[in-house]
């Protein structure tokens, strides 16, 4: 057992995340933007509201440009997840590309009270169009990769999610037990740190929250760390604990929250589209036996579907 919690111990396993692509940067901004400091904010916003602008600034003028200092600029591209300002501005300048190619991301309008039904569904498919197409952009493909290949030669599967991600949790659980793997969901927090204490090398444990700092997510994750299995984190969060356990992390978008649109109907679609990429990945390398698996399945389901008067 390890005696420090710390995915670097593992030898590198965990793959360099690389920064987010530019359509991704308004997306990081709306995430991350409520739990920055106030300061942090306004170089958020204003890169995200004026990246040409904000592109041909230095870090100093930017700095100017917020009222704030060049210290807290560079914070802010490292939480956004650029390594630097230098790398900040390319990506502003590829935003404000696109942009003038009509090729960026859209801005809807919250859903009022007295909004008429038809522009809720208009406003609902607007979100969850962009939330999808953030979430494709920000996705780290090595990291995926990575998570794909540990979860198709997994001796065993735990899943870990509370409230709205135990449901995407029993999503992704039904998908890899229809392919013939060994996965189990856990939703009560005794009995996934209960589980997790039984697995070991060549075992998956994946954990799903958006915040990133949900208590009874992170505790079986860490014990399944300490463990030796291979830890995976689902999350809108990379910056917060569940990362310290997670030797993958798969990064989540969501869209703008609101009275009508909490979290957990933001968050689900974007964890959904990763559930499904770890999916088509996984059944891509194990074909040979999966593709027999999901016959079988549909077989076995099959006279449930049927007219009755043809059972």
């Amino acid at each position: 057992m390890r005696a420090q919690a710390d995915p670097a111990a593992r030898g590198g396993a965990r793959p360099v995340q690389r920064p987010p692509d530019p359509a991704a940067l308004a997306a990081k901004v709306r995430t991350l933007g409520p739990s920055m400091t106030r300061s942090m904010q306004r170089v958020a916003e204003a890169v995200a509201g004026d990246p040409a602008g904000c592109a041909a600034l230095t870090v100093t003028g930017l700095a100017e440009r917020t009222g704030t200092s060049e210290a807290t600029v560079v914070r802010t591209s490292r939480l956004l997840g650029y390594p630097g300002y230098r790398d900040l501005r390319l990506a502003l300048a590829a935003l404000a590309a696109q942009q003038a190619a009509g090729t960026a991301p859209a801005v809807t309008a919250d859903i009022a009270l007295d909004d008429a039904l038809p522009e809720v569904v208009a406003k609902l498919a607007a979100e969850e169009r962009q939330c999808l197409s953030d979430t494709a952009a920000g996705l780290d493909v090595t990291q995926l990769e990575a998570a794909v290949g540990a979860l198709a030669t997994a001796r065993r599967i735990d899943v870990y999610g509370i409230g709205a991600s135990s449901l995407v949790g029993q999503d992704l659980v039904q998908k890899l037990l229809r392919i013939g793997l060994i996965a189990h969901a856990h939703a009560d927090p005794h009995l996934a740190v209960t589980n997790a204490v039984q697995l070991r090398a060549g075992d998956v444990a994946v954990a799903i929250t958006h915040s990133g700092r949900t208590t009874d997510v992170i505790e079986p994750l860490r014990v399944a760390f300490e463990r030796g299995a291979t830890t995976i984190a689902i999350t809108g969060r990379a910056d917060r604990e569940i990362a310290s356990y997670a030797d993958h992390i798969l990064a989540t978008s969501t869209a703008r929250e609101s009275e009508l649109r909490p979290a957990a109907m933001s968050s689900r679609t974007s964890q959904l589209l990763v559930v499904d990429c770890l999916f088509v990945g996984i059944a891509q390398r194990t074909y040979e036996t999966a593709a027999p698996a999901l016959s079988a399945s549909y077989e076995a389901l099959a006279h449930r579907h049927a007219p009755r008067g043809h059972r």
